[in-house]
């Protein structure tokens, strides 16, 4: 049987204001490949949240030793997604971070990045947040972090259409 997976993207950054910026991109396509990367920040990136430190436990310092530079990323994201469709759970945010990664680096975007509302079914989103911790119960993925976010939301789109639609 044949259940629709899309890829989906998830990105974590250093505060939630305007003033943010991208600190981590994760993806898993819908053949399942992942991929997940901390983003280096440039020079002139030095806002950061505390707050957002405590919800995704990513430092400052692990960028700085871990990370990768941001024209990488894009030329990398550009490959594995080449014209694919990516959707963003958290799409008004991710959106401008992924924007803000691109133009800073100046790469332009191959693929498309859209709201995965767009692909929701109402029946879907009415029991979205209960299948979502049944589906962080099972995984005990343990860190909050971009490609761990991205399989959860796609195991969710996964499990709640095929409730709702069992052929697909």
């Amino acid at each position: 049987m044949y259940i629709y997976r899309p890829t989906i993207l998830d990105i974590e950054a250093s505060g939630f204001g305007v003033h943010s910026y991208p600190i981590e991109v994760g993806v898993v396509r819908s053949d399942g490949e992942r991929y997940c990367k901390l983003i280096k920040p440039f020079d002139d990136w030095d806002f950061w949240q505390d707050s957002a430190q405590d919800v995704h436990g990513i430092s400052r310092a692990d960028l700085y030793e871990y990370g990768i530079n941001g024209t990488q990323i894009c030329l990398e994201l550009n490959a594995f997604l080449a014209n694919e469709v990516a959707y963003s759970d958290g799409w008004v945010v991710d959106s401008p971070w992924l924007s803000t990664l691109f133009e800073r680096s100046q790469v332009k975007m191959q693929f498309t990045l859209s709201s995965l509302e767009l692909i929701l079914k109402e029946a879907q989103m009415e029991q979205w947040h209960t299948v979502k911790d049944e589906v962080i119960d099972s995984l005990s993925l343990g860190r909050h972090r971009a490609s761990n976010d991205a399989l959860i939301i796609q195991k969710t789109f996964e499990l709640t259409r095929a409730v709702n639609n069992p052929s697909t």
